[in-house]
Order: structure tokens, then sequence, then C-alpha cells
């Protein structure tokens, strides 16, 4: 599967969550499993993520959410600062998965 950029939008309100960097990316990929999920495959079948934010001294911050999606042999990720980002969020997360 490949996963166009994921936003922080709430899917129940579809309007951006509250909160900074760290709520922004837990959105992302919980936005980011459901999807996968829909498609037949989940967070732990993905090869590949590019992270592109809108500040990169949000690294840090972002990573430590990042790292409780992906536990254990994370996937190849490349992070990249944005100039802007859709919505002016934060984060936005695309991916590569495999699919069973």
């Amino acid at each position: 599967m490949y996963l166009c950029g994921q936003g922080p939008l709430d899917p129940t309100t579809n309007r951006i969550v509250d909160g900074g960097i760290a709520e922004q990316t837990e959105r992302v990929l919980q936005n980011l499993s459901a999807v996968l999920e829909a498609g037949g495959s989940s967070l732990g079948q993905v090869l590949k993520v590019t992270v592109f934010l809108k500040d990169m001294n949000d690294f840090q911050k972002m990573n430590q959410v990042y790292s409780r999606f992906f536990p254990v042999a994370p996937p190849a990720r490349s992070t990249v600062e944005a100039a802007r980002l859709p919505l002016d969020t934060l984060v936005e997360i695309d991916a590569i998965a495999a699919v069973e």
C-alpha cells in the first residue's frame, strides 16, 4: 500500500486536533493506522515512512510519540522540514506498507 500524507484531522470533527506537535503526531499516526487497517495492513507491516515537519526543532517531541507506535524494529524513515504543510499543520506522515 502506498499511503498519501496523513494529517492531524480528527475524523469525527474533520478539524485539526488541539495541541502541539505531540498531539498532532499522535492523531496522524492514529489516522495512518486506521487507513492501513481498512486496506488490509497495519503499522506492523509498514516498510517506509516520510515525516514532514513544519519545524525540525519539533523532531524530538515527534519522535517520542512516533516511537510508541513503532516500538520494535521501526520502518525506514526520512524526516524533512517543509516550508508549509496543508492547513498549516505541524506534521504530516506518508507510508509504504506490505499487505497480506
